[in-house]
């Protein structure tokens, strides 16, 4: 007899998401008008009639111990620094084109190769999973992503036995992105190892909220790492290339006295200018307990055996 264990962070789906602070999915059902209602979420011209991939069914298997933070928070509190510091950059992130938008996947793979984004989904398909985001400046949201698992692009792309890491590249054109006019080391660039690559929880993220991903998100594809700080999750990802060294990232470039490969979130591991004890949850200003691994403890903690000697949380 098959016996399924609940995950100390699983609840039933009936508590995860009041109905209050989420979207009428039968609404979104209803019509392409309903996909459409707001210009910060168009729809994706690419599919035909019918074919339309929002919303995407939940995958039950990824719940929340707390409500879904309202679109209406989470959508105008984004750090996208291609188009600035400032955390109401939607505006700005207007400028961003995401059609056409290729990723290019290269390196010790079998066969290297060019795609798009609406080609992809077509070929991967979508889910929804709530999950928790922490960002390294103590504050957090939980939202429902629309993506699919990183390791079906990993298995699509069939990386030879030599590669020990994935890198992950974003645009860099600097007419468009007033950002990286600055002295950033642009583009930007993050970095896994294949086995962090390849757990369940690393998510490969088109959508939110039932609808494609918003500019100010990182449209049109990008990383969500639920157990590491935010900064791990790559926006607007153009290239994605498995190696064999390390590839340095662009915070650890930038400050590596503050900002590690690693980053997984950790409350005992202060950041050097403030602490990661508590979080501010976006929407309440509630400050709650941050947790080791962001709670996802018991998916991800196994992959840091041995690594005693590195710099795992900070």
């Amino acid at each position: 007899m098959f016996i399924k264990r609940t995950r100390s962070w699983e609840l039933p789906e009936r508590l995860a998401t009041p109905e209050a602070v989420f979207l009428n999915r039968r609404a979104l059902i209803g019509g392409a008008a309903a996909l459409a209602a707001g210009s910060a979420f168009p729809g994706h011209p690419a599919f035909a009639a019918g074919e339309e991939p929002y919303p995407a069914a939940r995958n039950a298997a990824y719940t929340l111990d707390r409500a879904v933070t309202p679109e209406r928070f989470s959508a105008d509190y984004n750090n996208f620094y291609e188009f600035g510091t400032a955390k109401t950059v939607l505006p700005a992130a207007n400028a961003l084109k995401t059609k056409p938008w290729t990723i290019k996947v290269d390196g010790l793979v079998e066969k290297p190769f060019e795609t798009g984004v609406d080609d992809l989904i077509r070929k991967l398909g979508l889910e929804e999973r709530l999950y928790r985001h922490r960002c390294v400046e103590a504050w957090s949201m939980a939202v429902p992503w629309t993506g699919f698992p990183l390791a079906k692009l990993l298995a699509l792309a069939k990386p030879s036995a030599g590669a020990k890491y994935v890198r992950f590249e974003t645009f860099l054109d600097r007419s468009m992105a007033p950002g990286q006019r600055t002295f950033y080391p642009w583009p930007y660039v993050e970095g896994l190892t294949m086995e962090e690559a390849s757990n369940d929880l690393a998510f490969v993220v088109t959508g939110i909220y039932g609808k494609p991903l918003p500019n100010q998100f990182g449209a049109p594809i990008r990383l969500a790492l639920p157990w590491k700080y935010g900064f791990k999750s790559i926006k607007s990802i153009v290239k994605v290339s498995f190696v064999a060294e390390r590839p340095k990232t662009f915070w650890e470039g930038l400050g590596p006295s503050e900002y590690g490969f690693w980053a997984n979130v950790n409350p005992a591991v202060s950041h050097p200018r403030w602490s990661q004890a508590s979080e501010r949850v976006l929407g309440t200003d509630q400050r709650v307990p941050t947790l080791l691994y962001n709670g996802y403890g018991e998916q991800v903690a196994g992959l840091y055996q041995g690594l005693d000697k590195e710099r795992l949380f900070m």
